[in-house]
């Protein structure tokens, strides 16, 4: 059985213009991303930026939470956000679970456009299944995660679709349902 890890990307992604950017890290994608994690299994949820001060901004969030008083008030939310673990780069995240299981994990990116020969969530779950090793899904926060992460990815997950063309889900409302689909109980 294959363990799911999260990223969530913040650089490289792509603002609406299509440069690549950094982007800002928001309380609520990680108080949600954190809480989705745990009540899924993930094993963890990467946070990555480079910037110094961004990476200050979880620190002290995740702080409050573990160490501080928020976590003695909702003990499951110290729980939860247990699994945030803020690197620089997806380089970085790839490293530590390769040093974990001794091999690489096999890379899933994301995108709310349909890409092509894309990953179905069936078969994703299948292959969470059936293979002893790491998986990482890539999320992007802006507008998507930028070339180099798709070029770096075994393979791209389908799109979510909805019922009416619009496709613009909340980063933490994709990694919910994505979990959901790829490791929830079978209806």
């Amino acid at each position: 059985m294959g363990r799911l890890y999260l990223a969530l990307a913040h650089y490289p992604v792509l603002n609406r213009m299509g440069d690549t950017i950094a982007s800002a890290i928001t309380n609520l994608d990680l108080h949600d991303l954190a809480r989705a994690g745990r009540t899924y299994g993930v094993g963890a949820c990467f946070i990555v930026t480079p910037l110094k001060d961004q990476q200050d901004l979880a620190g002290r969030l995740t702080r409050h939470w573990i160490e501080g008083v928020g976590g003695q008030i909702l003990p499951e939310r110290r729980e939860a956000l247990q699994l945030l673990k803020v690197v620089e780069t997806i380089s970085s995240a790839i490293e530590d679970l390769e040093r974990r299981d001794g091999k690489p994990p096999r890379i899933w990116a994301t995108s709310a456009q349909n890409r092509g020969d894309c990953l179905a969530h069936s078969r994703a779950r299948q292959l969470l299944e059936q293979e002893d090793r790491s998986f990482l899904l890539i999320l992007g926060t802006g507008w998507g995660l930028a070339p180099e992460i798709f070029a770096l990815a075994d393979e791209v997950l389908e799109p979510i679709a909805g019922v009416n063309g619009y496709n613009h889900l909340p980063v933490r409302s994709a990694a919910s349902i994505l979990m959901d689909r790829l490791l929830g109980r079978p209806t």
